[in-house]
């Protein structure tokens, strides 16, 4: 699996008066600590140490007064002033025909922030820019206008854009734009061995599959589980099936009680999900990603139960009851379901017990 690319968030602030306290209050709580202010905001304004502002100045006068830790968005005649005194620069660049996007090209490699812009709704010109600035250090922004516009300029050509100055003055959409922020930087999960010490037989039920919008490798797999104390790794379609071929974008997910794992530390339901629900795609080393649900597709088949201790905490998950169906070992190996027996070790996800709605809650619950 391909490393999670860390993405920037640029809030312009330009055009949000220090008046409004509601926008300034948000984002000064959010996880957005990117904030480009003028001149004067950057004299007046109260910020909290987390902000790192990039600061437009207009003349030489202004850039005399900055702190050190400023980064310096101007024309390319004062960043070039500003580039020999150490500060990190910023350029702007408005992109309204094809004859000038090669030369924005080579201008934004000059420094160490490109903000683009373009004249039509079309991808294209940012696939380009991605494609010219791919060996260089430049750190490559899209301006947009949405949270939606902000999730598109990350995924496009699959490596998508460095990040993003958000423009706006939306709550919601500046709520939204936070919290694709947390999602573009999934921190690792610590999985811990699972003992298995029970596998049987518990008869015909209804299970699911959970089919994805993107691919997945053979190290990749859900979190599944009957419990709220923890999943287990169940593994993607990835791994030989006898009689068809291998669905990379699914994992045979479960019974359809069973907790599957989602983004910002919350879990839901098999039947809860639907199409353009987000998921966690979990590596054996503890490595996630978020992956959008197309389908989910139940149907009534044998199931297995499988118990195990993890760290003195019992855990289970029931799935189909086939051969074709793998859990992750801990060695990082697939284990078909059908020849798992008390005594292997697979791998496990443990959390905070107790949840309501999904969402970890602190109170007494027991579950068996």
């Amino acid at each position: 699996m391909n490393e999670i690319k860390q993405r920037e968030i640029w809030i312009d602030g330009r055009e949000i008066s220090l008046e409004r306290y509601d926008i300034w209050s948000l984002i000064n709580n959010s996880a957005l600590e990117n904030v480009v202010v003028t001149f004067r905001q950057r004299k007046d304004g109260h910020f909290p140490h987390k902000t790192r502002l990039i600061t437009n100045i207009q003349n030489e006068t202004e850039l005399d007064q900055l702190s050190p830790n400023d980064v310096v968005l101007a024309e390319p005649g004062l960043l070039d002033i500003a580039k020999s005194r150490g500060y990190q620069t910023c350029i702007f660049l408005a992109v309204e025909q094809s004859e000038s996007l090669e030369q924005a090209c080579q201008t934004a490699a000059n420094y160490d922030y490109a903000i683009v812009d373009f004249d039509l709704p079309t991808n294209i010109p940012l696939e380009l820019f991605i494609a010219r600035l791919q060996e260089r250090e430049t750190v490559l922004l899209r301006r947009t206008t949405t949270a939606a516009e902000t999730e598109v300029a990350f995924g496009v050509l699959e490596e998508g854009s460095d990040g993003v100055l958000f423009c706006g003055t939306d709550l919601y959409e500046i709520k939204a734009v936070s919290n694709l922020l947390n999602r573009t930087s999934l921190p690792p999960l610590e999985l811990t061995p699972l003992l298995v010490t029970e596998t049987r037989h518990v008869g015909m039920g209804l299970r699911a599959c959970i089919d994805t919008t993107g691919l997945m490798n053979q190290e990749e797999g859900m979190l599944v589980g009957s419990t709220s104390s923890g999943g287990i790794l169940v593994c993607s379609e990835t791994h030989y099936l006898p009689y068809m071929n291998l669905r990379p974008f699914r994992v045979n997910a479960g019974a359809v009680h069973s907790y599957i794992w989602m983004p910002n530390n919350t879990a839901e339901y098999m039947t809860d999900l639907s199409a353009g629900s987000k998921v966690l795609c979990a590596n054996y080393n503890g490595t996630v990603r978020e992956l959008t649900v197309g389908r989910v597709k139940i149907e009534v088949r044998p199931l297995l139960l499988i118990r195990g201790d993890a760290q003195g905490r019992e855990l289970n998950v029931i799935v189909q009851d086939d051969w074709h169906i793998r859990l992750m070992g801990v060695d990082g190996k697939p284990k078909n379901a059908t020849q798992i027996q008390s005594g292997d070790t697979l791998l496990a996800y443990l959390c905070n017990q107790g949840r309501h709605v999904g969402i970890s809650v602190s109170e007494t619950i027991i579950e068996r």
